[in-house]
């Protein structure tokens, strides 16, 4: 039984689904305490406990402790198997975050599968639904991943009431990543607006490409304005390309709220890649975490990040739980880092 402190470093939800994810994976039974022990409400919170509902689904496993609250949960996973699911998080718990850890075993399925998530696509301290479609899944497709991500409707804080559907192709094995340098040509991204005029979506837009184009950099961003949503919402994720090349990608995002002038909204997310591709490495820091567990499967890897995060750090602790692998990095907290998988 692997044993897992759920307090160890940024002590949040990720050692959760991580872990569980891995489990499911290698079919190791692990018990974890402590679980958000690093948050101001510990414990599980509906998204954790979906997150986690989900993948004993597709593994067959036997869970003790999954409730809202629980500070301690036991999971004995049995064979992994593929098929069709649908969850509902029932708040605007993000929906991402449990298709992040879900597509970590699901993709090793035999069937392969089909998951439809009800909840948050654009939240705050998430990753948002534009970010896993442009930078998350082009990025597991270098390594041989392949999931299919639409967005069926957009959901934000309270509310949610968001719906995406995934399918998730089942593969063998996965390909190492080695990677270090950044290229890019044009930045792209998608502003949106839900229950909210248009206008919103397009200051957005201009205020960002405003700030890119004074950096050089060419934007094309596409405007989003839709009206099939529970509540009113808008934000803005933006991303690097290469043309011709299939080649990972950093990106960032901002997102809108009562008070924060959309022109707000634009300029943050400009500045944040910005930020990010000044750095010159090939995945940012949102990137640098979800990678660990892949690295940890595919083994003899190297890449580098634009920001070492305790995330990572966090990641990379329950991936040398649950395999054989051993990360090495070169690099501080906080800055640009190389981190290396044997």
């Amino acid at each position: 039984m692997i044993e897992i402190d759920g307090s160890h470093k940024e002590g949040g939800g990720a050692l959760l689904r991580v872990s569980t994810a891995l489990s499911a994976l290698t079919g190791k039974k692990f018990r974890i305490r402590n679980i958000r022990a690093g948050r101001p409400k510990p414990g599980m919170m509906m998204q954790h406990l979906n997150a986690v509902l989900a993948i004993g689904k597709i593994s067959n496993a036997q869970i003790t402790g999954l409730e809202t609250g629980s500070t301690q949960m036991e999971f004995v996973p049995g064979k992994l198997k593929g098929g069709q699911f649908q969850v509902d998080v029932q708040t605007a718990g993000s929906s991402p975050l449990i298709l992040q850890a879900l597509m970590i075993p699901a993709i090793f399925t035999p069937e392969g599968v089909e998951i439809t998530i009800r909840g948050g696509t654009d939240v705050r301290w998430a990753p948002s639904v534009d970010y896993l479609t442009n930078v998350t899944i082009p990025t597991l497709k270098t390594m041989g991943a392949s999931v299919d991500l639409k967005l069926l409707r957009r959901g934000h804080y309270p509310r949610g009431g968001g719906l995406l559907k995934a399918n998730i192709k089942p593969v063998k094995k996965i390909k190492n990543l080695n990677i270090h340098k950044l290229e890019v040509d044009v930045i792209k991204g998608i502003s949106h607006s839900t229950k909210l005029p248009r206008h919103v979506a397009i200051r957005q837009a201009d205020s960002a490409q405003k700030t890119l184009h004074s950096a050089g950099y060419d934007a094309e961003i596409e405007i989003e304005s839709e009206t099939d949503a529970l509540g009113p919402g808008s934000g803005l994720v933006l991303w690097s390309e290469f043309k011709g090349r299939n080649i990972p990608r950093v990106g960032a995002s901002s997102l809108g709220k009562p008070g924060k002038p959309a022109e707000t909204v634009g300029r943050e997310a400009a500045n944040e890649i910005l930020s990010c591709i000044s750095q010159g490495a090939a995945l940012d820091r949102y990137m640098g975490d979800q990678i660990i567990p892949y690295l940890a499967i595919a083994g003899s890897s190297s890449v580098k990040m634009e920001k070492l995060t305790n995330h990572t750090l966090t990641n990379i602790y329950a991936a040398e739980k649950f395999t054989d692998c051993h990360f090495h990095i070169t690099g501080s907290l906080g800055e640009v880092a190389v981190i290396e998988v044997e």
